[in-house]
């Protein structure tokens, strides 16, 4: 099935098994998603990842995170939210990255220097493309 936003789709299968309770979530594999995960697990939003091979496909698997015992279990992540689209691209100057949920969340970035949080960004003194938001 074609895609014509590969983010956009990796943000509701994670929505989508966040919602349904579970453990993990398998997307198509690319280099863009591959960062983005890299950066989940950094943060503490995705507990892993790894990239297996389902016959001549590479998926990406990633274990979701949750908090709480059996019944007061939650998920982590709270929100995603897809702020780039191939239709309107939102290009951000190092001054304008925004701050997600007054620093709780975190922006993710494609920049020349490669896919990195906001605040790195900052720190680096790079903008970019706004890819997503997490929280």
């Amino acid at each position: 099935m074609s895609v014509n936003d590969p983010i956009a789709d990796m943000l509701t299968r994670m929505r989508n098994a966040l919602m349904a309770g579970h453990q993990v979530v398998s997307v198509p594999s690319s280099k863009i998603k591959l960062s983005i995960a890299r950066i989940m697990v950094e943060e503490g939003f995705v507990e892993a990842f790894e990239e297996a091979a389902d016959g001549g496909h590479k998926l990406l698997r990633m274990k979701l995170k949750y908090v709480g015992e059996r019944r007061e279990r939650r998920p982590v992540i709270s929100g995603l939210k897809r702020v780039s689209s191939p239709g309107r691209r939102v290009y951000v100057n190092k001054g304008d990255i925004p701050w997600v949920r007054s620093g709780l969340g975190v922006a993710i970035l494609s920049t020349p220097k490669g896919v990195m949080t906001g605040l790195r960004a900052r720190q680096i003194g790079v903008g970019g493309e706004v890819l997503c938001q997490v929280w």
